[in-house]
């Protein structure tokens, strides 16, 4: 017998045996449990008096119920994390048992201790490489045997002569307090000697980075400072702001360079292109008002165009580009809404395109955020550093971020789920405080190893950028971080900071924190951090908070910021600004534009100068005397009787007065002693009325600023914002003042090579990044993945497959320039241009042909004249009969049409086929197969009834808004789709109101490109509702950022009766969402048509997005709805509510019977027509890849079972539009095949026998009807052989 087990030894094995049990080795169980016993190693069981009993195993298991059989797997999950508190393995997040060293379970102090390498160590070579450390070397190694290792062999890692362990000797030197609001914009030029701050308070601030002084101030702006950029030439900086405006000056001298007016609504991003093509740069900018500007301008001269090539990305009011990031090259700029889309576009071409839009973050919900579509905003994007791939992260409100990456014709994407957590690790303080996670700030490291993320929970997380492996979760924080920067080389560092005013320093290596500031403001608490950036040699930081300070952070000594004051304006930043027309602007008290003005004076947030030694830090005052360093007070009385300290004036005894400056003096002391005299202004020296050169001020000139005058006293808040009408005498220039002030130089442009070989290596990136394009362009897609809403097409411009949006109303499209022109055209110019006020679009160079589709009918508006098939004009009560069809018919070409119907027009086009609007690339593509723009559009091939966009029907009544006709024609024209001739608009040819009551007596399609609709509208009685007599055409298409011209009059009607009222609440169906809102006010869209209700209500949605509506796309918000929990998201519309807004068809209009009754009917007649083998080949859509030109030659495609879908979801609104679709299934077999064709005559068959049996509506029985029309075919007196006899299937049909 075996020695007797300890007691952790028995319980060990019965552990093991239970463990066992569990699995697939229960052989093995059963003999470790035969053993036990026979060796007795089951621990005995005690009884009351203390004397020990032999016990089986099944009595152990009994007694020890609580015990799982999967308990001594727990136990060893267990100890892993446990011991790692003690003693930490080397490679964190490792689970294993058999571990070594530091992964042992068995470690203990001494195996973290590591033999240090002598000097020779470090300078051997391994395959030419200096040594790595080993994972247990703590401590760092020894400066010195690194220096010497360097020296004998040249080269030594970054990590060895610059531990991480260095950044913890990084300080602040100064916190300066610069603004009077929040700066959310903090940037570093080129060069890095410069710092550039923009701030709620409107301006932007140049600091320098060595010591701290404030060396000007840049002005213009009205509303807060939203984002900057520094070209990469360090000639440039752009500023974007919340009053729409992107500003751009010259750093060298602060000179005004350009004032850009594209956006209607806040500015969010700004991004100089990092491309280099010739001498053409681009800069962008995105707004809250959905849409992206691509700026170009001239590097040498700096001077921008005056219009952007602009796309407008708002699918529902309210969306915004948040959002954008360019590729390292610059080819590629993506950009992230709060729709949730990421766009992308190229600019490889010779104008920017758009190629993808990608929808993945609203198809995916965190395993802990289950948000609803509101929540999926895209908040972060940012491109990788390198340009050896295609990548780029984005960050999403749906607690995810996405890695993606372009490969094989698709952009891939690896998710990081934000609910991951560390395996082998206890959860990080705050990992589960928040229910919904979402991404606040994404990064890369600087080599694109790894992603960081900032999350809600205050934690941050990197992953591996290929794995998508989550490596550490970093916690430090306690509040949202919207910070993230990462070290412009080093790449173990970045840097983070938050509103709880902690910035921190990471080493992503290892995961830990190396160095934590906390941003106290002594007597206000913390500050919380807003923006901050590295420079560009990695020595220095900055940050900007709440309260208007600027933080400098880095290596070295504080001496030189300590001769800097601790608050630093000048006296005239808050002077008031006078502007043109352009937004340029002068100062309103010298007449002068900003820059030129002479130095102003450093005062304190109070408004009070800052002392002599203070005021030599300004620019161009080194030299100055002391008499002229500080302003001459003096004490005057205000209009209410009070004495104020006032600035006179300044000595200029040094200078020779001007005789400009000595007659702008004599004017205004004249102007002064007469207003003084007239008791109309207090007794203060100011210089309002005239300009720099004597004359009065433009009457054109803005004054933006506010009444208060003098300097601040004491107890007075922000003083510095009261010096409106302090300045000196001198601050009214001299000539030579001006020439001194021109030569200066505020920021220096950066060393010719050192440009140069920026450059160079920019350009480098982009033919990267193309070739890469390229190739993954022509690799077979792999359709593994989600494809997005692009599909690849020849060329590098993708399409969209459907129209995606179908709403109650059309908003702004998802593009503002022409989609379509990268396919241009050729022909001659159209007959006019595109006014010089719109933006430049896309193809606004490509000519295109004179279109020679005309209407079919006679242009006169009492014309009698009609088409086959379209034009039913004959007035027999609510339902229009259709023309009678002639017994022999003029053989026609195919899409042919003329400017007058007439028989020698008939003849000529049997001689000479159409010229359609044909773009450049052919009819087919390089596969055989039509190109997807000859496609019949998804809005007429609609099998399901929507109340937009408007989808014409035989009969409909309604109301034609001419000023909604007028704006597609604009944009028609703007976009050069095709070509118009503006004499032939009726409003040209015939006296029409703002809206006609109208009736639809004729439709007629035309091939495209675009397929156009082309009605014939009957004007309507407005008491009788019969037809006048008269008539008009029209010819349009559905375009996306055109709000429908057409409105049926029974939902006119209804709008009207509602009768909507200031303050009324509303709902709306965008994106199959209802949308609420508050009417605003009521007025006429444009004054010319007073009395139109077209877009008559301004409306403010909920989202704080303020829009023109119409009253028909307004619905009330009946008692009960639910609201969305959060305010100004949508609400999802249910089928009944669709339903429900959709035509109600009137009496009459389906005869004798109801709408179902009737539908029911004919859907049964087809189905029992489908069984006979003739109508077979009408049964289904023509297949394109067999038949690739009859999208070229038929425009509006049928079928039977379309008609039957359309019937079975009451799509038509009453019998004739059903009759005049039945109708064109001969029609399109007329038009594709020969007239005398077998095919021809089946159709005729089928469309015979169909609009007998919907005729007759007392007929249940259509075979009964087929076998009539049959008989009369084989009695008439030239009847042929019956078609269905002749059918031939290689033949094409419908």
């Amino acid at each position: 017998m075996a020695a007797a087990p300890t007691q952790i030894e028995a319980e060990l094995y019965y552990l093991i045996a239970r463990f066992l049990q569990s699995g697939p080795c229960n052989k093995s169980a059963q003999v470790l449990v035969q053993e036990l016993e026979e060796h007795q190693l089951i621990p005995r069981r005690l009884d009351w008096e203390g004397k020990e009993h032999r016990r089986s195993f099944e009595d152990l298991v009994a007694a020890n119920a609580h015990i799982p059989p999967d308990y001594l797997l727990k136990i060893c999950e267990r100890i892993g994390p446990l011991l790692d508190k003690e003693i930490p393995q080397s490679v964190p997040g490792v689970q294993t048992l058999l571990g070594v060293g530091r992964q042992s379970l068995l470690r203990d102090a001494k195996d973290c201790k590591s033999t240090l390498w002598n000097g020779s160590a470090f300078a051997a070579l391994h395959r030419g490489r200096p040594p790595e450390l080993p994972v247990n070397y703590v401590k760092p190694p020894n400066v010195v045997n690194i220096t010497s290792a360097r020296q004998l062999t040249g080269c030594s890692r970054f990590s060895h002569i610059f531990p991480s362990s260095a950044y913890q000797h990084i300080k602040m030197h100064k916190r300066i307090l610069g603004h009077l609001s929040s700066v959310y914009c903090v940037a570093f030029d080129r060069s890095g000697r410069r710092i550039f701050t923009g701030s709620d308070d409107c301006l932007v601030k140049i600091w320098a980075t060595d010591d701290g002084r404030l060396l000007a101030t840049l002005r213009g702006h009205s509303a807060e400072i939203s984002d900057m950029a520094v070209n990469y030439e360090n000639t440039l900086i752009a500023a974007g702001s919340c009053d729409k405006v992107v500003r751009v000056w010259c750093l060298r001298t602060c000179a005004p360079v350009a004032v850009l007016q594209g956006h209607s609504a806040s500015i969010t991003s700004i991004q100089f292109c990092p491309s280099t093509k010739g001498t053409t740069r681009y800069l962008t900018s995105t707004g809250a008002d959905g849409t992206i500007c691509f700026w170009q301008w001239h590097v040498k001269t700096m001077k921008f165009r005056d219009r952007p090539v602009k796309f407008t990305e708002r699918s529902r009011p309210g969306v915004q580009i948040s959002c954008s990031s360019f590729s390292s090259g610059g080819m590629f700029i993506t950009t992230g809404s709060t729709d949730h889309v990421i766009r992308i576009y190229y600019l490889g071409s010779e104008i920017p395109e758009k190629i993808a839009e990608l929808e993945s973050h609203t198809m995916f919900l965190s395993k802990a955020c289950r948000c609803p579509a509101a929540e999926d905003k895209v908040v972060a994007v940012q491109f990788c550093n390198n340009g050896d791939s295609l990548r780029f992260v984005s960050g999403s409100r749906d607690g995810t971020a996405r890695i993606w990456q372009y490969q094989q014709q698709e952009w891939k994407s690896i998710v990081l789920d934000m609910a991951t957590k560390m395996t082998g690790n206890n959860l990080p303080s705050g990992e589960d405080k928040v229910t919904k996670l979402k991404v606040t700030m994404v990064a890369w490291d600087r080599y694109d190893t790894t992603v960081i993320t900032a999350v809600n929970n205050f934690l941050l997380k990197v992953w591996n950028s290929v794995t998508g492996q989550l490596l550490h979760t970093l916690s430090g924080h306690d509040d949202e971080v919207f910070v993230l920067e990462a070290h412009p080389f080093d790449q173990r560092i970045i840097l983070s900071a938050g509103h709880d005013g902690n910035i921190f320093i990471w080493d992503l290596d290892r995961g830990t924190k190396i160095r934590n500031y906390f941003n106290m403001i002594e007597g206000q608490g913390h500050g919380a951090v807003f923006d901050c950036k590295f420079s560009p040699d990695g020595n220095h930081f900055a940050c900007t908070d709440s309260h208007g300070h600027l933080l400098l952070f880095g290596f070295g000594c504080s001496k030189y910021y300590e001769k800097i004051p601790d608050q630093m304006f000048f006296h005239t930043d808050y002077r008031p600004l006078i502007r043109d027309a352009n937004n340029y602007v002068l100062d309103e008290q010298t007449q002068q534009a900003p820059h030129l003005m002479p130095p102003p004076f450093l005062v304190d947030v109070d408004g009070n100068p800052h002392p002599t030694k203070f005021q030599r830090l300004v620019p161009g005052r080194e030299n100055c005397k002391d008499e002229q360093l500080i302003p001459q007070l003096g004490y005057v009385a205000n209009g209410d009787g009070e004495v104020v300290e006032q600035v006179i004036g300044q000595q200029t005894n040094d200078q020779d007065e001007s005789i400009l400056d000595g007659i702008i003096r004599e004017l205004q002391r004249e102007q002064d002693l007469r207003l003084i005299n007239e008791g109309d202004i207090p007794h203060i020296p100011i210089n309002r009325s005239y300009s720099a050169n004597g004359a009065l001020r433009s009457p054109n000139m803005d004054v933006s600023s506010s009444p208060n005058i003098g300097l601040r006293r004491s107890g007075q808040i922000e003083g510095v914002r009261q010096m409106h009408n302090n300045a000196p005498r001198s601050q009214m220039a001299t000539e030579r003042d001006l020439m001194a002030w021109s030569r200066r130089v505020v920021v220096n442009e950066l060393n010719t090579g050192v440009s140069r070989v920026q450059e160079e290596c920019r350009t480098a990136k982009g033919d990267i990044e193309i070739s890469l394009y390229t190739v993954e362009k022509k690799k077979k897609p792999s359709y593994t993945t989600q494809r997005n809403d692009y599909q690849p097409s020849y060329g590098r411009s993708l399409r969209r497959t459907q129209r995606k949006r179908q709403h109650t109303y059309q908003t702004r499209s998802n593009i503002e320039h022409n989609s379509q022109a990268s396919c241009q055209t050729s022909g001659v110019q159209e007959d006019s241009d595109s006014s010089s006020e719109e933006d430049e679009t896309i193809g606004t160079s490509d000519a295109s042909v004179e279109d020679p589709v005309i209407e079919w009918q006679s242009e006169s508006s009492s014309s009698d004249s009609s088409s086959e098939y379209s034009d039913w004009t004959a007035d027999a009560g609510i339902n229009l009969q259709p023309p009678k069809r002639q017994t022999r018919q003029a053989t026609r070409k195919i899409c042919s049409s003329s400017e007058e119907e007439n028989l020698k027009s008939l003849e000529d086009r049997q001689k000479k086929p159409k010229q359609t609007r044909k773009k450049k690339g052919g009819l087919l593509s390089m596969a055989g197969e039509p190109n997807e723009e000859w496609f019949a559009p998804q809005w007429i091939l609609d099998t399901i009834p929507r109340r937009s966009p408007f989808v014409p029907q035989m009969g409909d009544e309604l109301i034609y808004f001419r000023q909604g006709h007028e704006a597609y024609v604009r944009a028609v024209r703007k976009s050069k789709i095709y070509s118009l001739n503006l004499q032939k608009q009726p409003w040209n040819k015939m006296d029409l109101r703002e809206q006609e009551f109208v009736k639809i007596v004729g439709i007629k399609y035309e091939v495209g490109p675009p397929t156009l609709c082309c009605l014939k509208l009957a004007f309507l009685d407005p008491i009788s509702g019969k037809m006048t007599g008269e008539s008009f055409s029209i010819k349009y298409h559905d375009m996306p950022d055109v709000i429908d011209f057409l409105v049926l009059h029974q939902f006119y009607n209804e709008a009207k009766e509602r009768n909507w009222q200031i303050g009324d609440r509303f709902r709306s169906i965008i994106d199959d969402a209802w949308w609420f809102g508050t009417v605003e006010s009521q007025q006429p869209f444009q004054p010319e048509y007073p009395d139109s209700s077209f877009q008559c209500y301004s409306v403010h949605w909920d989202n704080n997005e303020r829009e023109k509506m119409s009253p028909w796309d307004m619905e009330p918000i009946p008692e009960g709805t639910a609201f969305p929990d959060e305010v100004g998201a949508g609400v999802p519309v249910s089928q009944e509510e669709l339903t429900a807004l959709l035509y109600k068809p009137q009496e009459g209009e389906w005869g004798a019977h109801s709408r179902d009754e009737e539908c029911e009917r004919v859907i049964q007649g087809i189905n029992h027509l489908l069984s006979l083998d003739f109508a077979s080949p009408f049964a289904v859509p023509v297949d394109l890849s067999a038949y690739p030109l009859y999208c070229t030659v038929v425009a509006y495609p049928t079928d039977l079972n379309t008609i039957r879908r359309r019937l079975e979801n009451r799509f038509y609104r009453r019998i004739s539009a059903l009759m005049w679709e039945v109708r064109y299934i001969e029609h399109n077999a007329r038009t594709f095949n020969e007239p005398d064709s077998p095919i021809v005559k089946a159709a005729k068959i089928v469309t015979d026998v169909l609009l007998r049996f919907i005729g007759d509506q007392s007929c249940t029985d259509i075979l009964d009807t087929y076998n009539k029309i049959k008989a009369e075919e084989l009695n008439s007196t030239d009847a042929e052989e019956p078609v269905f006899r002749w059918y031939i299937p290689e033949m094409c049909w419908c």
